[in-house]
C-alpha cells in the first residue's frame, strides 16, 4: 500500500447464496483511495453500494479479492460509520451519544468530554447537550450521529446516504456542516449517495457503479475549490459541466436497472 493511499481493492467480488440461485452483488471492484479524501459512490439501486461500504466497515466479508485499509495509529478505531436511518441511542443525552465511542475506548471521562463537548459546538447543539434524541427533530438526530463518528476520531468514516431521508433546507445545512467538519480533519471518507448534486458538493472524486452486479463505470475527479459554498458552487459553469458528465455515465445504468425490475 503506497504511503499516501488509505484503501486498496483489487478483484473484489461478492456473491450471496439466495433461493433462486447465486446473487452477484459486487464484480471485479479495483480501486485506490487515498488518505484524507473525500470519495462520493453512485449508481441506481441495487448495483450493491451499500455492500461495498460494509465490506470496508468489516460488517460483510467479500468472496473473492483483497481489501487493505491502512492500519489505525494509536488505538484509534479503523472506521466509524453513519447510517441514513438515524441512529443515536433513545436512552442517551445528546453528550453521552457523541463520547459513546470514546467511552467504549477507554478514554478518561475529563477527555471524552472535551472531545464531545467540541463537536457538539461544531454542529450547533450545545443548548441541547443534556437532551434525549425523541426531544430532537430528525436533522438535528442526524447531526449527532455525524458528531459521534468524527468524535470517535475514526481512520475512515463511512457514510451511507446520511442525509437522504431529510428535507432539502435540512439537507443542504448538514451537507454544509459536514464540509466544515471535515476540512478540520481531512478525514478519509467513503460517501454513498443517490444524489449527483451531493456528490459533486462534497466529494474529491465521484464513483459512477453500474446496475446490478455493481462494477465500477466511471470516476470523475471533482476539481471544484475548496472550501466550498453549496449554494455557490451550484451557480458556476463548471458544476454543471460536471453534473452532466457524471449524468451521461449514470443515466444508461438507471435505465438498465429499471428494466431489470420490470422484467422480473
Amino acid at each position: 500500500m503506497a504511503l499516501n493511499t488509505a484503501i486498496v481493492l483489487r478483484g473484489v467480488r461478492k456473491t450471496f447464496a439466495a433461493r433462486g440461485g447465486a446473487v452477484h452483488a459486487l464484480q471485479d471492484i479495483s480501486l485506490d483511495i487515498g488518505e484524507g479524501e473525500f470519495f462520493c459512490i453512485v449508481g441506481p439501486s441495487g448495483c450493491g453500494k451499500t455492500t461495498l461500504l460494509r465490506i470496508l466497515a468489516g460488517l460483510e466479508a467479500s468472496t473473492e479479492g483483497r481489501v487493505a485499509i491502512k492500519a489505525a495509529a494509536n488505538g484509534r478505531p479503523l472506521n466509524s460509520m453513519v447510517f441514513q436511518e438515524q441512529s443515536a441511542f433513545p436512552w442517551m443525552t445528546v453528550r453521552n451519544n457523541v463520547e459513546y465511542g470514546l467511552r467504549l475506548r477507554g478514554v478518561a471521562k475529563t477527555e471524552r468530554m472535551a472531545v464531545a463537548d467540541r463537536y457538539i459546538r461544531m454542529i450547533g447543539l450545545t443548548r441541547f447537550a443534556d437532551a434525549y434524541p425523541h426531544q430532537l427533530s430528525g436533522g438535528m438526530k442526524q447531526r449527532v450521529s455525524v458528531a459521534r463518528a468524527f468524535a470517535n476520531d475514526p481512520e475512515i468514516l463511512l457514510m451511507d446516504e446520511p442525509f437522504g431521508s431529510l428535507d432539502e433546507q435540512n439537507r443542504i445545512l448538514l451537507q454544509q456542516e459536514l464540509l466544515r467538519i471535515w476540512e478540520e480533519s481531512r478525514k478519509t471518507t467513503v460517501f454513498i449517495t443517490h444524489s449527483i448534486d451531493e456528490a459533486l458538493c462534497l466529494g474529491d472524486r465521484v464513483m459512477v457503479m453500474t446496475a446490478h452486479p455493481g462494477r465500477i463505470k466511471s470516476i470523475v475527479t471533482v476539481d471544484l475549490p475548496r472550501p466550498r459554498d453549496i449554494a455557490a458552487i451550484r451557480t458556476t459553469l463548471h458544476y454543471n459541466e460536471l453534473f452532466q458528465t457524471i449524468w451521461l455515465s449514470l443515466r444508461d445504468e438507471v435505465l438498465k436497472s429499471k428494466d431489470k425490475e420490470l422484467a422480473r
